[in-house]
């Protein structure tokens, strides 16, 4: 087929050309002497990106995955009480990552299509007295459902609990895109990855941790290895890494980190917004629902709900198969009930209208009553006047 892929999934992104020019470099020593010189600057600007004085940041030639278990064997012992809630994939894998692991994990099932419930998270950590929960897990982003749940009032809730369990979140689909505050919000573990708002290949967990979480590592009894941050923090203070890094990903991560500072982490996250406005109001107009509930929407990924008697599964494979444009599918629960429209990244407003416009003519191909149109007409509408 001619012309190229569009990539419209809510990660892997669009790799900015930039980017990708510059990770075409030639194997070097990452024992040289001039390699902190690359390395340092790379984790203090992403600092800035986490928004942590205090914190110390890592990179790990993971995945956003692994940041789970990063945060969790480094900072606590087998046994230890986590809470989480479990309203989409991503929170589903974490939890059960954290059984796995050996901990006891208490599992507050959600709607999916909700976002963790603030009072309820209060009463609960008020009624643990005995404060045996160790750690929250928070999933900032649930890329699943396209929910965005807020952290900065998990952590009101935990402080007027008076309750002093880490707080960690899974930040993979949101940080670098969505609002993220890392020393305002008291998070102790933020985890993200490189393949979506940093806007490189998958490959890189970008991780920060507080001062507190740091100092957990003395006493947690998990087992850890190639996943360790002492390991980090003992070669990371002279600039280099305790193995083998991925020479070109720290190339294009130093590059992917200039863009984003570049243009500025509001205007990033202000541009998230408007991608995000646009496509819900061709959502609206064509009839269809987000599966996130009202003041939950996120503004990475929109997962659309298709009529009963509709399978969003065949608005993928023709919108892939027709018009080359790739969209999400629908995970577990709601696997063949939704397709996801990533707005994450390298992405502007023309390039928004790309992926509406070919979803529109995919719903239209399998029998959607919607106006031919409508989607890209209220998009257009909504970008003109808010350029």
């Amino acid at each position: 087929m001619a012309g190229r892929n569009h990539l419209y999934v809510p990660g892997p992104t669009n790799i900015p050309d930039e980017v990708l020019s510059a990770m075409h470099v030639p194997s070097e020593d990452h024992r040289s002497p001039i390699f902190p010189e690359l390395f340092k600057p790379l984790l203090e600007d992403l600092k800035k990106v986490f928004k942590t004085e205090t914190g110390h940041s890592f990179i790990f030639p993971a995945t956003g995955t692994a940041g789970w278990e990063i945060a969790l064997t480094n900072t606590l012992s087998p046994g230890d009480k986590v809470l989480i809630y479990r309203f989409g994939q991503f929170s589903h894998l974490w939890a059960a990552m954290a059984k796995r692991l050996g901990f006891e994990v208490i599992v507050i099932e959600r709607p999916w299509g909700e976002g963790i419930p603030l009072d309820d998270l209060e009463a609960r950590l008020k009624e643990d007295g005995q404060h045996e929960i160790k750690a929250i897990l928070a999933t900032h982003n649930e890329t699943a459902t396209g929910v965005t749940s807020d952290i900065g009032g998990v952590r009101k809730a935990m402080d007027a609990a008076g309750h002093p369990a880490l707080l960690f979140v899974d930040g993979v689909s949101s940080i670098a895109s969505i609002d993220f505050r890392m020393d305002e919000w008291g998070v102790d573990g933020a985890i993200s990855g490189s393949q979506k708002g940093f806007m490189l290949p998958a490959g890189a967990a970008l991780v920060a941790f507080s001062q507190k979480a740091i100092a957990a590592c003395d006493t947690a009894q998990s087992r850890r290895a190639f996943l360790d941050l002492k390991d980090q923090l003992a070669s990371n203070k002279d600039g280099y890494t305790p193995y083998t890094p991925s020479i070109p990903m720290l190339y294009g991560l130093r590059k992917a980190l200039d863009l984003l500072l570049a243009e500025g982490l509001e205007n990033v996250y202000a541009r998230h917004y408007r991608l995000a406005e646009g496509t819900r109001k061709a959502i609206a107009a064509w009839g269809l629902e987000l599966c996130a509930k009202p003041g939950f929407e996120s503004n990475t990924v929109s997962a659309v709900v298709v009529p009963a008697g509709k399978d969003a599964r065949d608005v993928i494979a023709t919108a892939y198969s027709k018009y080359n444009i790739s969209l999400g599918a629908g995970l577990n629960e709601v696997a063949g009930k939704v397709f996801r429209i990533g707005h994450v990244g390298d992405m502007n407003d023309v390039s928004m209208l790309g992926a509406i416009a070919g979803v529109e003519m995919a719903l239209l191909d399998n029998g959607f009553d919607i106006k031919a149109g409508s989607g890209v007409a209220a998009a257009i509408e909504y970008y003109r006047t808010t350029a």
